[in-house]
């Protein structure tokens, strides 16, 4: 079977107040899969993911999706399309089920059935009608994965959603995410700083350095048999701040 790419950026820079962060991405990620993102911190890893359902746009290049360029998508659309669960869980004021059927209603969308979308994030029908403020961390960003899957997205884009959390949550979501993939064919972009949880949870892995794409491979060739000095370096803790590709 011949691999779809899903997301694909072409010489994309970003620039923010003269500063560049992101300087000529290219690159492809394959359908269906998880790919988790490392690098530095300030790196430009959040910013490069925020491109891909245009929270902000790229100062030069062009980001397309099923080989479409994002700029001539409806926006509203392409952020069903590409959801995006972010580090804390955002959630709205109200219950749970107010959350999950916040972007399915927006659409015109009013029979939600808010039970599939716990289900599938392994909270019983009794959270629908408990008040956010009253879950953990953890029944949060579940909560926050399931209002993204209510909008029936084909890709997720993940920025440290376990950062925040005790071990016991974060396994959770990782084997929450684990299953999605293979239940819902779903393609992720992951965030982490965690390099384990990258090589448990990844199929292919990108190293961001100074905005620069230094090196992508599938997760385990990644670790194991790094093909660049830098990458190297990062994986043994000893990159020193300011390192170029």
């Amino acid at each position: 079977m011949t691999q779809k790419d899903k997301i694909a950026f072409d010489h994309v820079y970003f620039s923010d107040g003269g500063k560049d962060i992101l300087r000529d991405l290219t690159f492809t990620l394959p359908d269906g899969f998880i790919h988790t993102v490392i690098g530095p911190s300030g790196a430009g890893k959040s910013t490069m993911i925020k491109l891909i359902n245009r929270l902000m746009d790229p100062t030069k290049g062009t980001i397309f999706v099923d080989g479409k360029d994002v700029k001539s998508l409806d926006v509203i659309k392409l952020r069903r399309k590409v959801g995006m669960v972010f580090q804390q869980a955002c959630l709205f004021e109200g219950t749970v089920a107010d959350n999950i059927r916040y972007g399915p209603n927006l659409s015109g969308q009013k029979d939600i059935d808010v039970i599939k979308y716990l289900d599938m994030v392994g909270l019983d029908s009794s959270y629908q009608n408990r008040d956010v403020s009253q879950l953990s961390g953890g029944e949060q960003q579940r909560v926050s994965i399931a209002r993204t899957l209510a909008n029936s997205p084909e890709v997720m884009l993940l920025d440290e959603p376990t950062s925040a959390l005790d071990p016991a949550s974060s396994q959770v979501i990782e084997e929450l995410i684990l299953r999605l993939k293979k239940e819902l064919s779903l393609t992720f972009v992951w965030i982490t700083h965690n390099m384990e949880q990258a090589m448990r949870v990844g199929d292919y892995t990108l190293l961001i350095v100074d905005g620069q794409l230094v090196e992508y491979n599938e997760t385990k060739s990644f670790f194991k048999n790094p093909e660049k000095e830098i990458t190297k370096l990062f994986i043994e803790g000893k990159l020193k701040k300011g390192a170029s590709k």
